[in-house]
């Protein structure tokens, strides 16, 4: 199976082969001010998986464990498309909406649940405070 995402003008593409490896709802604050929304939902995949192309812009900021984390946006519509984390070497999650796949996996875990909005509720069976393998 192959599935491509997209940014908002079409410049920026991301196909991936098989399945994820995880599908993620993230609620944390920066989760929600990347997307604009109240959580951010990304599909993981081994980067051997991923075709990319087209021109990016890179975001970098600082997690709470102390890696870095690597936004990629598209510099044309501002579109957050993909992004990778020294935690997770080797893995690249996808934003899931950049799919435009309604049939698309639901995620298997809610993380950062400590800033999830009130009215959000997320049907999986394993909820995190905060990241899965924060300390």
């Amino acid at each position: 199976m192959q599935r491509t995402a997209h940014c908002s003008c079409g410049s920026v593409k991301v196909v991936a082969e098989g399945e994820p490896a995880s599908v993620v709802a993230c609620h944390c604050l920066d989760c929600q001010r990347r997307t604009g929304s109240a959580l951010g939902v990304g599909a993981y995949y081994p980067d051997d998986r991923l075709t990319i192309t087209g021109p990016t812009r890179e975001f970098v900021r600082p997690t709470d464990a102390g890696n870095q984390f690597f936004t990629h946006f598209c510099p044309t519509s501002g579109t957050s498309l993909f992004w990778r984390s020294d935690r997770n070497p080797g893995m690249t999650g996808v934003a899931v909406g950049a799919f435009a796949d309604p049939s698309f996996p639901v995620p298997v875990r809610s993380v950062w649940e400590r800033s999830r909005h009130a009215w959000m509720a997320v049907p999986v069976e394993h909820h995190f405070d905060r990241g899965r393998l924060a300390k």
